[in-house]
C-alpha cells in the first residue's frame, strides 16, 4: 500500500494476523491511545493473493492508516525451517513446530520496520496464557530494547467474547473464524485451537480442519512422489528442481487432502503449563519423514546420535523464542556439517492419513559402499572374523557376571 503521510502523534505498529485478537487491537489501540495505527503482516507462509487482499481491506476497515505485507518466506526457510528439517525436529515426537517457529523472525522483521518508520511503539495481540507473548517479547527486547511494547489482550485480560462484542458494537468486520476457533497458518503448517483443545479429551470437529476437511470422508486414491535433497535441503519434487519454499507449498497442496500431518499435540508450554493444539502439517510430515530415511542411508551411527542429541534442544530453543541465543548458531553449524552427504532422493507414497517411504537412494550410500549384504553374505570380513567379534563383544558381560558370582 502506498505510504500515507503521518503527521502529529507517533504511530503504533501492530503485528497483524487478521485474527480476532489483532482485529480487535486495531480500533482499540486507535481509540485508547489516540494515535494512528499501522498494521504489518510478516508473511511466513499460508497467505495467497486473495488472503493478502482480504488482510489489507480488513485492516483499513478496522481503522488502520496503513497496512504492509512483508514477504519473509525465503528468510523463514533459510534461517529456521532449513535447520528444523536437518534436525528432524518434532516436539513431543509428534508436533513439527508448525506455528511458533516463525515468531522470532516476525519479531525481527517488525523491529526493523519500526526503525524504518521511526516509531518506538509496537503492539501485538498475544494473550497472557500462550507461548507467543514470550516469543515476541524476548525477540523484540533482544533486538530493540528501546521499543515500547503494547499488549492489550494480555495486559487488560480481554476475553474473546468481549472482543467480539467490541467489534460488533462498533460495526467492524469479524474475522472469518469468529470466536469459535483460533487459526494460525504458516509455511510449515496450521494450528487450530478451540474449546475441544482446552481439555485433554476429544478432537476438533471435521469442519474445523483447514487443509484436510474431507480426507477421511472422501478419501483419495494413493499417489507416489519423488523428493530430492541436496545437502539436507529439499531441492526437487518429482524430478523438477524447485526452490525449497515452492516444494513446501506444493507438498501442502498434494499431501493436505490426504490428511497427512494431521494431529493434536499435548505438551509443555513456554510458561510452564500443559497445552493442547490441533495441527495440520502435510509438507512438514512428508519432508521430515523422507529426510530422516535418507539420513539413515548416508550418516554413520555416531553422526546420527550426536546430531539427534543437539537437534531436540535446538527445537526447544526455537519453540521458546530463544532462537537469537548464540548457542543456536553453534548447533546450526553442526547441523550443516552433518548434511554434507545428505543428498539423494526418496520415493514416497501418500495414502489417507499417512506417508510411506518406499525407498531412498544416494551417491553417498553407506549401504551400497559395503561388499557385504545384511543377513546374506559377509563382505570385508570372514566368518572367522565374525565369530571373534561376537566373542570380544561379549567380554564385558562375561566379566561382570564373573565378578559377582561369589559375592551373593
Amino acid at each position: 500500500m502506498t505510504s500515507t503521510s503521518l503527521k502529529g502523534a507517533e504511530p503504533i505498529l501492530l503485528a497483524f494476523s487478521g485474527g480476532l485478537d489483532t482485529s480487535f487491537c486495531v480500533p482499540w489501540l486507535k481509540d485508547t491511545y489516540r494515535r494512528p495505527v499501522i498494521t504489518v503482516t510478516v508473511d511466513t507462509g499460508g497467505i495467497d493473493r486473495e488472503a493478502a487482499k482480504s488482510l489489507a481491506e480488513r485492516s483499513v476497515l478496522l481503522g488502520a492508516v496503513e497496512h504492509h505485507l512483508i514477504d519473509a518466506r525465503d528468510a523463514y526457510f533459510e534461517h529456521v525451517l532449513k535447520f528444523l528439517i536437518m534436525g528432524n525436529v518434532r516436539r513431543g515426537a509428534v508436533y513439527p513446530l508448525c506455528v511458533g517457529a516463525e515468531r522470532v523472525l516476525q519479531a525481527q522483521t517488525i523491529a526493523q520496520f519500526a526503525l524504518k518508520l521511526q516509531t518506538k511503539m509496537v503492539a501485538h495481540g498475544c494473550t497472557a496464557a500462550g507461548n507467543d507473548q514470550v516469543r515476541f517479547e524476548v525477540a523484540l527486547r533482544t533486538l530493540a530494547p528501546d521499543l515500547e511494547i503494547i499488549a492489550p489482550v494480555r495486559d487488560r485480560a480481554f476475553k474473546r467474547p468481549e472482543q467480539l462484542k467490541y467489534l460488533e458494537d462498533h460495526g467492524l468486520p469479524i474475522p472469518p473464524f469468529g470466536g469459535a476457533y483460533s487459526v494460525n497458518r504458516g509455511l510449515w503448517g496450521v494450528t487450530i485451537g478451540g474449546k475441544e483443545t482446552l481439555t485433554s479429551q476429544g478432537s476438533i470437529p471435521d469442519g474445523a480442519w483447514v487443509l484436510s476437511k474431507d480426507a477421511y470422508s472422501n478419501p483419495r486414491p494413493p499417489e507416489r512422489h519423488r523428493i530430492g535433497f541436496e545437502r539436507g535441503v529439499p531441492a526437487s519434487l518429482d524430478g523438477q528442481k524447485l526452490p525449497a519454499v515452492a516444494i513446501i507449498e506444493a507438498l501442502e497442496s498434494l499431501a493436505g487432502p490426504f490428511g497427512i500431518g494431521r494431529g493434536i499435540h499435548l505438551g509443555d508450554t513456554v510458561i510452564g503449563t500443559k497445552g493442547r493444539v490441533a495441527f495440520e502439517a502435510p509438507a512438514a510430515e512428508v519432508l521430515l519423514t523422507a529426510h530422516r530415511e535418507l539420513e539413515k542411508l548416508v550418516l554413520t551411527g555416531k553422526q546420527a546420535r550426536i546430531k539427534d542429541s543437539v537437534a531436540q534442544p535446538y527445537g526447544d530453543l526455537v519453540h521458546e523464542g530463544q532462537h537469537l541465543d548464540p548457542v543456536c548458531r553453534d548447533i546450526e553449524a553442526l547441523l550443516v556439517s552433518s548434511q554434507a552427504r545428505v543428498s539423494g532422493e526418496a520415493i514416497v507414497s501418500f495414502r489417507p492419513g499417512s506417508v510411506f517411504v518406499e525407498g531412498v537412494s544416494s551417491p553417498y550410500s553407506l549401504m551400497a559402499a559395503s561388499k557385504g549384504v545384511y543377513g546374506e553374505a559377509a563382505g570385508e570380513w570372514t566368518p572367522t572374523d565374525a565369530l571373534g567379534y561376537s566373542k570380544m563383544l561379549a567380554l564385558t558381560g562375561i566379566f561382570y557376571r564373573r565378578a559377582g558370582a561369589n559375592r551373593r
